[in-house]
């Protein structure tokens, strides 16, 4: 009987063809086009057959369901055609949240972006001289002045003068100083930068480029593991490097590297570990003491500082986190970073350091391989004018790393009695805030927190909720409530938090 009762269910389902010459189908393939709608349409009917035959659906039901066939085609079509990546909420108070994209963009470098994107530009093109030209100059002047040290610019400072120059120890196990050699260090000594893709192909670049074939010398206790399951070890081994642990993981003392080191020794490696802490009985060998060494046995100093901050992040209450311009003053020769993190721009992975070494990764086919487009350089070069500016609020990223505990203290008040109804409880309680994106692992900002709870819905339900509003609302639930960070949010989202508060509640 069951049996029978679908089968005449089935039948009352019209064919595709059918649907599709009905008017209002027709007409919604005449704006939307005849492919689109069809596959919608296909998706609507394989949907109810599917419900039927689990026995959601009983023939009043049906009945509905296909009065509405239109309204569930219009919708099937909104799912299939809108974007899939699409702009969210961020509540969490993660600032760099990875999984929600990272930094997001100041405002100059989204018009820049727009305006490159949208005409031919002089991306490898010299207007002056009317001949090719290279992508790397939209930024490399910006970098040379932001990590210019002092009257010498862009010059290390000359109280770390390299190996061969007066006043420093002759090298060790040096090369002989031809171009090329990793021992080999000019008479003046210029920093250069050039951009690739990611942090992750910066490391692969200039390991493949300083010590293929050969050594690099790395603590174990920074053999680190970044985001999505790769690991340092892993990018050097298909660097062609070869890894050479010192130390044990939680104490690596500087005569740990120098014991290492002989003639296949190419590169001293230093790895910030950006993303976790190791404390208790630990000890680890200085910026100072390696750089030391590396001068004394004429070996390159690299360092990956992955976040790679272009300010004192001291001011914003976050220590423990060198900038690029300490690395480099210190006389680290490269140091490599992201740009979609403390820097606050794009995806990008940016090397640093000694001209002739960069010059020689420039050189190296892999370059190519992992080099950025022109959309990139303009978000970067916008990015980094608003630090020669000055203008650091213009950078979304440390704009929120800025705001106060009151400030924010002030608009979770506001939101919270904007909810607040016999439904949807609000209260606002002190928290912390995050950096994120593995960065400063150990920095908290003190923040004001909006805790929800809406009756007839659980913490997650809530949230879940709120992830289905449009624009996506991310937040955090802990200990049964649903918590909102409004250090995240842009102040023109408080308002889109608030409608859909008061829709859930409705």
């Amino acid at each position: 009987m069951k049996g029978t009762a679908k089968s005449d269910l089935f039948r009352e389902l019209p064919a595709v063809d059918e649907l599709l010459h009905a008017p209002e189908v027709a007409r919604l393939a005449a704006e939307t086009g005849t492919a689109a709608v069809t596959d919608a349409a296909r998706a609507v009917l394989a949907r109810l057959r599917q419900e039927i035959a689990s026995g959601l659906l009983d023939g009043p039901a049906l009945q509905i369901a296909l009065r509405g066939l239109r309204g569930a085609i219009e919708e099937q079509l909104r799912q299939a055609l809108r974007y899939s990546l699409r702009p969210v909420i961020n509540a969490t108070g993660v600032i760099l949240h990875t999984n929600l994209g990272r930094a997001p963009l100041a405002e100059a470098a989204l018009a820049h972006v727009r305006e490159t994107a949208g005409y031919y530009s002089n991306l490898e093109f010299e207007i002056e001289a009317g001949v090719r030209g290279k992508r790397d100059v939209h930024v490399e002047r910006l970098f040379q002045r932001l990590l210019a040290d002092g009257e010498t610019r862009a010059e290390f400072s000359a109280g770390h003068r390299p190996a061969g120059q007066p006043g420093a120890p002759p090298p060790q196990h040096a090369k002989s100083g031809r171009a090329g050699d990793p021992g080999a260090v000019p008479t003046r000594t210029q920093v250069s930068t050039i951009v690739v893709n990611n942090n992750a192909a910066a490391v692969l670049l200039a390991l493949n480029t300083l010590a293929e074939g050969g050594e690099v010398i790395v603590s174990r206790g920074e053999l680190v593991e970044i985001g999505g399951s790769f690991r340092i070890p892993d990018v050097m081994a298909k660097s062609g490097a070869i890894l050479r642990e010192v130390g044990t993981t939680n104490r690596t003392r500087i005569a740990d590297y120098e014991k290492a080191i002989h003639e296949r020794t190419r590169l001293l490696l230093r790895v910030h570990r950006s993303n976790f802490e190791i404390t208790g009985f630990t000890e680890h060998a200085s910026g100072a003491e390696l750089v030391e060494l590396a001068r004394k046995r004429g070996l390159p100093l690299m360092e990956d500082l992955g976040s790679g901050a272009l300010v004192d992040l001291e001011s914003l209450g976050v220590s423990g986190e060198p900038s690029v311009l300490d690395s480099l003053r210190a006389g680290v020769d490269i140091v490599t970073y992201s740009g979609d993190k403390l820097l606050g721009g794009p995806q990008a992975g940016l090397i640093s350091g000694r001209a002739d070494l960069v010059g020689r990764m420039r050189a190296n086919s892999l370059f190519r391989a992992l080099r950025v487009d022109k959309l990139t350089y303009a978000a970067l070069e916008a990015t980094l004018l608003a630090y020669i500016k000055r203008d650091h609020d213009a950078i979304p990223v440390l704009k929120m790393m800025r705001l106060t505990r009151d400030k924010i203290g002030t608009r979770a008040e506001a939101l919270a009695g904007q909810v607040q109804s016999t439904k949807m409880k609000a209260e606002v309680s002190d928290g912390e805030s995050v950096i994120g994106g593995g960065a400063a692992p150990s920095a908290v900002l003190p923040t004001r927190l909006v805790a929800l709870s809406c009756e007839g819905l659980s913490a997650d339900e809530l949230a879940a909720h709120l992830r289905a509003s449009d624009p996506p609302i991310i937040a955090r639930v802990e200990e049964g409530r649903v918590l909102l960070d409004l250090r995240t949010v842009l102040r023109e989202q408080d308002e889109m938090i608030a409608v859909a508060l008061d829709r859930i509640a409705r």
